[in-house]
């Protein structure tokens, strides 16, 4: 008995996912989550804003880099949403026309959550890899948790793992090192000064 084709889910199929979950499509397969929680909207949002200030607005750092959260990649026949995506200014220089992007990001930050952690440890990493970004950033917000990766050929090779308490400088974000422990602003007690 022959067994039936699989069909590859179309860029059809990923707009007529509801609004309330994050949609890709990564080796043919419609892969969709529940939109990230709190403590994971926070650590990609502080992150995004520690970068932003000193790599792409230059205060305090080297700028000359351009970050956005959520951006839709389009890379080959795949289309993945990482929670935030950098590019060097000289590689993207102008507002993208179409709602996607279809450069490889320089450097992606994937943040963790049992939803999307075997997609992101997994298929999203070789994505990135056979696209050619040269820096993959996994932050697990539970755990408090950075591992950096630099590209290596093919091969995704471990530059830090960064726990709580410790300070991130890593490339290729080295020039302006920040505190891990800024990115989780829930595990940080309220002031009670008054």
């Amino acid at each position: 008995m022959a067994e039936r084709a699989v069909r590859a889910a179309t860029y059809a199929d990923l707009e007529a996912v509801p609004e309330h979950l994050v949609a890709e499509i990564i080796d043919g397969v419609l892969e969709t989550h529940p939109r990230p929680r709190p403590r994971h909207q926070r650590a990609a949002g502080r992150l995004s804003t520690r970068l932003t200030t000193r790599f792409e607005d230059g205060e305090g750092g080297p700028g000359g880099w351009i970050f956005i959260i959520e951006a839709e990649l389009h890379l080959g026949s795949h289309v993945v949403v990482p929670d935030v995506a950098g590019w060097r200014r000289d590689r993207l220089s102008a507002e993208p026309a179409d709602p996607f992007i279809a450069i490889a990001p320089d450097w992606v930050c994937e943040v963790l959550s049992p939803s999307t952690a075997r997609l992101d440890r997994g298929a999203k990493r070789r994505v990135y890899a056979e696209a050619g970004v040269e820096y993959l950033w996994l932050l697990d917000p539970v755990a408090g948790e950075l591992e950096a990766f630099a590209l290596t050929g093919r091969q995704w090779l471990l530059q830090a793992t960064i726990q709580r308490g410790e300070e991130v400088r890593v490339r290729p974000f080295d020039a302006a090192p920040f505190p891990l422990d800024d990115l989780f602003p829930f595990d940080t007690p309220p002031s009670t000064e008054a």
